[in-house]
């Protein structure tokens, strides 16, 4: 019995033992993970100072560049030769207006100028740029104190005037759809036929004529009536005479209708 009471007390020390490293063991480990926390803590706000720096450098905007000067227009024409390579026309690579002109305004304008000079209305496309030798002048035109060396300048021609817009176009035979017997100045009557007259034959009888620029009647021809009255209806129409007919300052011929009414007394 004595000795389970050694055993038990020997036992009860080493459960406080294990029980006091246990115990020191959780409080050093609290310990730590409190003091990382509060490290990290720390860290976190150093990081946010430094992004928040960041941040603001990143918002500050550069001064705009200088700007750049214009670009001078350099001239690559090259000098004609006096050789046989001499162009006889302007030749350009590319053919380009030139920028003064109002009438044609570039669709895309650029900062830097064309290497391409302007094209001369006689300008055709090749794969160079040159223009023909000017020719030189020795004549005595110009002022008096001139070198003599001034290159022709070729005027346009001046047009011609407009033409004459032409007379307008008359007929030369007016047709009538009315009667012509009121515009007559001179209408004989028709005889009346013997025969018609003893078959009692009467009625009107119309004749187409046509009348001349004098106002006498060339042709006469009956288009309806009995034919027993057409020949001296035919014979009195050719006698009529009629006012001449004028249009536009040019007398004209014209064609109409005489009617003879043959009525038995």
């Amino acid at each position: 019995m004595f000795n389970n009471l050694i055993e038990s007390s020997s036992h009860a020390q080493e459960l406080k033992r294990r029980g006091s490293f246990l115990l020191f063991t959780t409080a050093t480990y609290v310990v730590l993970f409190v003091i990382t926390g509060v490290v990290s803590i720390y860290a976190y706000d150093a990081r946010l100072e430094v992004q928040q720096t960041e941040i603001e450098l990143l918002t500050f905007v550069p001064d705009p560049p200088p700007e750049a000067a214009p670009e001078v227009i350099r001239n690559t024409i090259r000098p004609t030769s006096t050789s046989d390579t001499q162009p006889t026309r302007s030749e350009r690579t590319v053919l380009i207006d030139s920028v003064s002109n109002p009438n044609n305004v570039p669709d895309e304008p650029g900062v830097r100028a064309s290497d391409v000079p302007p094209a001369r209305p006689d300008s055709i496309i090749s794969n160079r740029n040159a223009d023909p030798p000017t020719p030189v002048f020795t004549g005595n035109r110009g002022s008096s104190g001139g070198t003599g060396n001034t290159p022709v300048v070729d005027l346009p021609d001046v047009p011609p005037p407009p033409a004459p817009k032409p007379p307008p176009v008359v007929p030369k035979t007016i047709r009538m759809s009315k009667v012509l017997n009121s515009q007559a100045i001179l209408l004989p009557k028709p005889r009346y036929p013997s025969i018609a007259i003893q078959t009692k034959v009467q009625g009107t009888v119309s004749v187409q004529v046509l009348i001349d620029e004098e106002g006498r009647v060339v042709s006469a021809k009956a288009v309806s009536g009995h034919p027993l009255l057409i020949p001296e209806a035919q014979k009195a129409a050719m006698l009529a005479r009629f006012s001449p007919t004028v249009i536009s300052d040019q007398p004209v011929k014209v064609s109409g209708v005489i009617t003879y009414n043959f009525v038995m007394q």
